[in-house]
This record gives structure tokens, C-alpha cells and sequence, in this order.
């Protein structure tokens, strides 16, 4: 079963962002969102690594067809990093990261660097 996260931005007054799956698994987060040409309306992915890391936050778009809003944040939900990732491209945070969100490329005009997100779990319907 997979899980979700309701991912919120914190920092500026609470607001909603996205749902969010919740990728922790090497595998999960090496295929991410490849193959897909879309996203569903108001959801993302949440990529999840042991611990923070600029090499390890590194992401790819092979065989995603689509441009993303790309978000890193650090240990303490910090974003750190925007970026609009389009395919067939190869992303780096300029700073460490544990946490890498992918949405929507409306979802980076939501955030700015120093942002502290928070995430409350969530069932997938």
C-alpha cells in the first residue's frame, strides 16, 4: 500500500500544497515519475533519502515527459533549493537535502528559499 503525505508550507501562514506519495525505497526513488506524461490534479511525489546529501538529492528526467516544480528541502523541512525540472535534464541542489518534491511547476510560485514545510499523513482515495 502505498503511503501519502499532505504536504503543507508552513512558514508565511499555513497553506496546503499538494498530497504527496511518499518514496523512501531505492527502487521507488529511482524510478520517481518516469513514464508518466502528466500529474494528477493537486498531487506529487515526495523523494526520501536516509540522510542529507547534494550528490544524493541529485535527480534525473530521463523518460519523464513533462516539466516539474522541483523542491529540496534539508533535515529540517527547509527548502534550500527551486528549480523547474524539464526532461531529459540532470538536477542538484546547491545546497544538501534529504527531502526532493515534485509537483506541479505551479507549485514552485508557492514556495521561496528558507521556507519550512511540514507533512501530516494522509490516505489515498
Amino acid at each position: 500500500m502505498d503511503a501519502w503525505v499532505e504536504v503543507w508550507r508552513q512558514s508565511r501562514g499555513p497553506k496546503r500544497l499538494l498530497r504527496a506519495r511518499w518514496c523512501s525505497s531505492y527502487t521507488c526513488r529511482l524510478k520517481g515519475l518516469m513514464f508518466r506524461r502528466r500529474l494528477a490534479e493537486g498531487q506529487g511525489l515526495l523523494l526520501v533519502d536516509s540522510r542529507e546529501g547534494r550528490i544524493s538529492a541529485a535527480i534525473h528526467m530521463w523518460f519523464v515527459f513533462m516539466t516539474l516544480g522541483v523542491a529540496w528541502l534539508d533535515n529540517e523541512l527547509r527548502v534550500v533549493d527551486l528549480q523547474l525540472a524539464r526532461p531529459w535534464r540532470l538536477y542538484a541542489p546547491r545546497a544538501a537535502a534529504r527531502y526532493i518534491l515534485e509537483g506541479p511547476p505551479s507549485m514552485n510560485e508557492e514556495l521561496t528559499l528558507g521556507d519550512e514545510l511540514s507533512f501530516e499523513t494522509s490516505s489515498h482515495s
